[in-house]
């Protein structure tokens, strides 16, 4: 039989287990916390003033948008429309291409950011000066072939306009636009590359010493923030860098920009992906605060978020789009189906800019993509008026299968 004092002493060993047990489960609960937290906006201060700043994306994504507008502007020539790329003219020399006096003013440029990210680019200098050629031809091409016929028909191997509801389109011989060429292509070559193999690349954000500035609280000459936070801000300028509030940026997604931020916001208004624009925010938001407390683990961590988010948009556009063509051929409607052709061309084009994480390369390669462009013209003397149905779902079923998404979600 168990004593008085038996019973005490192990009521108090196990009361003291379980408080032991309690102790343990809360320090292992406090490890588990993050260290890191996210603000509720894109809010960074030092100092009582903003540290956030990417006002040279706000700039280049202003110049876009004038840009894809002066591309149907008929009075337009191939100097002017080549000046509003490169900022400057044919010699090189400063012009004022642009409406905005601001712009104009401005050293920054398109045609310079263009397939000139550090990952992808800055030991392929021949690709990059091949993709920035490709634009400018684009661009030539839109005055050659299509300004000269914009009051006619066009139908198979005939240029001109075309009827989509009220709205008429402009294609070449082949039912190509150029315009939409040039404006989708740009999203890929130009802000997804900036911000995926740039700005959010280790390479750039830890380049020289970038950390120990960071860790040392080393301001940019001139500047309220270091270095690091800036690269990172920049990343994040080329999506909500066009935004009223970038502090708070979704209130307005998808009307923002016409690149990254205009099909965030048709991603996110679809329900089969609702939830991507906010895990695309979080991480830029924690990404920067991790910055701030120099933990770049965490840092990478979000960048990879983001890299894969992105990516991944461009993939269900480009077979969104191809889907929609498809249903719009079925149904009659040329011009329809044409003008989703061609924003597939140029989302299709921006494929070879994507960031797969598993491999640091792009989920396809630039042959992979020339490849699935030659295929989309391939079916007939007339390009995409002769595109094939099986044609459309081999290459949107290829473009699934490399991501995570299912062909169905893009076609309900």
């Amino acid at each position: 039989m168990k004593t008085y004092k038996t019973l005490k002493s192990s009521l108090l060993i196990g009361l003291f287990m379980v408080s032991l047990s309690a102790c343990e489960k809360e320090n292992q609960d406090k490890l588990n916390e993050p260290s890191v937290l996210a603000p509720e906006s894109y809010s960074f201060n030092r100092n009582g003033a903003s540290s956030v700043s990417y006002s040279g994306q706000t700039t280049r994504l202003a110049m876009g948008k004038e840009l894809n507008a002066a591309l149907l502007d008929f009075s337009k020539s191939k100097s002017d429309l080549l000046a509003m790329y490169a900022n400057q003219d044919a010699s090189g020399n400063d012009v004022d291409p642009f409406s905005n006096p601001e712009l104009n003013a401005s050293d920054k440029s398109l045609r310079s950011k263009t397939a000139a990210s550090y990952d992808y680019f800055a030991m392929n200098a021949t690709e990059s000066a091949a993709i920035r050629g490709q634009i400018d031809q684009w661009i030539e091409a839109q005055v050659d072939e299509i300004f000269p016929f914009v009051n006619q028909a066009a139908s198979p191997g005939t240029a001109g306009q075309v009827a989509d509801g009220s709205t008429a389109r402009y294609v070449n011989a082949q039912g190509l636009e150029f315009n939409q060429a040039v404006g989708k292509s740009l999203i890929g070559a130009l802000a997804l590359d900036q911000m995926l193999n740039n700005y959010l690349s280790a390479s750039v954000l830890d380049a020289g010493s970038n950390r120990e500035d960071n860790e040392a609280g080393v301001l940019a000459e001139g500047q309220n923030h270091t270095v690091m936070e800036h690269k990172w801000d920049e990343a994040y300028g080329y999506l909500f860098g066009g935004a009223a509030d970038g502090a708070k940026p979704l209130a307005t997604l998808g009307g923002d920009d016409d690149f990254l931020n205009k099909y965030l916001g048709r991603l996110e208004g679809d329900s089969d992906f609702t939830g991507a624009a906010d895990r695309v925010f979080n991480a830029f938001k924690l990404g920067r605060a991790a910055i701030v407390a120099g933990d770049y683990d965490l840092r990478d961590a979000q960048a990879d978020i983001i890299r894969e988010e992105l990516s991944e948009m461009i993939g269900i556009r480009a077979a969104f789009y191809l889907q929609a063509a498809k249903k719009a051929f079925a149904n009659g409607e040329d011009g329809a189906a044409l003008h989703d052709l061609s924003e597939a061309y140029g989302f299709i084009y921006s494929l070879r800019f994507t960031h797969n994480v598993a491999t640091d390369a792009p989920y396809f390669d630039a042959t992979e993509v020339e490849n699935m462009l030659s295929d989309l013209m391939g079916d007939g003397n007339n390009g995409l008026w002769d595109v094939s149905d099986q044609t459309l779902d081999a290459m949107s079923n290829a473009i699934a299968a490399r991501f995570k998404f299912e062909l169905n979600q893009v076609t309900n």
